[in-house]
């Protein structure tokens, strides 16, 4: 019995192995996909982060004024690099970006002076940067003459982001249900190979829970080890297409990621697991001639 058992864990050891490296192969795919999606969600956080706003002051408003106004931008949660932009810094930029021929016709400096910041992706929507404005006009009566965003730009980004978005999780519901069928037939050809020691196991008096038991616990393992090298593969390839494509670095997201591999292990084990055991009880209950 001992010796049967041995050999046939030897038989079963290159079916794991398949069974392996077909699970790991599944998650990287998986993962390669899921990290794009990340980037596609980056890259609209990023267009959205650099859309300035520029609060124009009036020309008789005040140094105290524009100070509280200046520090109540400064203290919104979603308001970032918050800039006071006095006549002669307007000047400056202006004749950066543009031409001075203006100065042939113009003596003093038209500009008008402006609090310039940058809002957070998830405010970057022409609703909440209206409701900003009103709230703005309401509490500095009198200080700002205008507030201007890019309204076109804004709706823009808006509707690519959701667009891409629903697209990717349309995909990304798909491609799930995709790697659990996948995962799900690679573990039943694996315990293929294990169904006459799983029925040798029972004619001998094992319980089925002492059956299931050790190969469960190697379901989890194979899980584990599958998750691992799929894991390792798709940082190996992050790091590749971040060496030759340097602009995705500037997207890189270590959480998204962190969360991306948890997502990817619990799926392996759970996926390894839920496919082995329902194997198992399937040839305890099967008899013995059909199983060949």
């Amino acid at each position: 019995m001992a010796q049967f058992g041995k050999a046939s864990s030897k038989k079963s050891k290159p079916s794991y192995g398949y069974a392996i490296i077909g699970v790991a192969l599944v998650l990287f795919l998986f993962g390669i996909v899921g990290w794009f999606f990340l980037n596609l969600r980056k890259t609209g956080d990023y267009f959205k982060e650099n859309i300035q706003v520029h609060t124009y002051l009036n020309r008789d408003a005040s140094k105290k004024q524009i100070d509280s106004l200046v520090n109540y931008i400064t203290a919104i949660p979603y308001a970032n690099r918050v800039e006071y932009v006095t006549k002669e810094k307007a000047l400056q930029k202006w004749n950066t970006e543009n031409d001075t021929t203006w100065k042939k016709f113009l003596t003093n400096n038209p500009l008008p002076e402006s609090i310039d910041f940058y809002v957070k992706a998830n405010y970057v929507e022409q609703d909440s940067l209206n409701l900003l404005s009103a709230t703005l006009q309401n509490n500095f009566p009198g200080v700002i003459s205008e507030f201007q965003f890019p309204t076109e730009t804004v709706s823009k980004v808006s509707n690519y982001v959701k667009t891409a978005g629903v697209i990717f999780l349309i995909a990304a519901i798909l491609l799930t249900i995709l790697v659990v069928f996948s995962i799900d037939n690679t573990i039943r050809l694996a315990m293929y190979s294990n169904r006459f020691l799983i029925k040798t196991m029972q004619m001998v008096g094992a319980t089925r829970g002492f059956i299931a038991r050790p190969i469960n616990q190697r379901a989890v393992i194979n899980g584990l080890i599958a998750s691992g090298i799929a894991i390792v593969a798709i940082w190996g390839t992050v790091i590749l297409i971040e060496s030759f494509i340097p602009d995705f670095k500037l997207l890189h997201d270590n959480k998204g990621l962190m969360l991306l591999f948890l997502i990817i292990i619990l799926l392996g084990i759970t996926i390894s697991l839920a496919s082995t055991h329902r194997s198992v009880i399937k040839y305890l209950r099967m008899k013995l001639d059909d199983l060949y």
